[in-house]
């Protein structure tokens, strides 16, 4: 199932989708609702504090709470169907295909495939592309406290992670979403640019 006017922003850490986003929600203004995961509802602010390493979790009870998490997302009050029906643009800084990335790494593919098969697709996938070691740079610069995947051979992992999971969708006949490929080293004004002209 595909959910109109949903579009969603994925890539590693430090791709820039965050930047891109904002530039986006500035462009189209009230129609358009700016959201993210983990959210900030109660369990994506615990998810946070796994992330941060403030809680000691297995990585697969990680996977059950992003699953969770992305659940009162999209079903809750005020979330992200809640607002396509009333005719709101949605934006999301990350959506299921970061638990195929990212939990796959840590817990095989097999749990988060499962606990995400149900979950509808956006209309356009943007997809940002980056070498690993120029994003991880990108976040050492932020001078903030990394996350516990912000580390160079985990961001390997999850890019080819990514590409993967990406390519299969591209690949199926029956899949409808639109996948915009982008450079993600590329400036922010040129990377901007693709995004609009993807959106007419």
């Amino acid at each position: 199932m595909i959910l109109k006017n949903f579009y969603v922003f994925e890539g590693i850490d430090g791709s820039g989708t965050t930047t891109q986003i904002n530039l986006l929600k500035e462009k189209l203004g009230e129609k358009c609702v700016k959201t993210a995961e983990p959210t900030s509802g109660e369990t994506g602010l615990f998810l946070r504090k796994i992330l941060k390493g403030e809680i000691k979790t297995d990585p697969k009870t990680q996977a059950f709470l992003f699953a969770a998490d992305r659940c009162e997302h999209l079903y809750g009050e005020n979330g992200i169907i809640s607002n396509t029906e009333k005719g709101k643009i949605v934006i999301s800084d990350r959506y299921l295909f970061s638990s195929l990335a990212y939990q796959s790494v840590c817990c095989g593919e097999e749990l988060p495939k499962l606990l995400n098969q149900s979950f509808p697709l956006p209309e356009i996938l943007f997809f940002f592309e980056i070498d690993p070691e120029i994003s991880l740079e990108r976040v050492n610069k932020r001078g903030e406290t990394k996350e516990i995947f912000e580390k160079i051979d985990y961001q390997k992992n999850t890019a080819q992670w990514y590409n993967k999971v990406i390519t299969a969708y591209e690949n199926d006949p029956e899949c409808n979403m639109k996948v915009v490929r982008i450079d993600a080293s590329k400036s922010i004004e040129d990377i901007s640019k693709v995004i609009q002209d993807n959106l007419r």
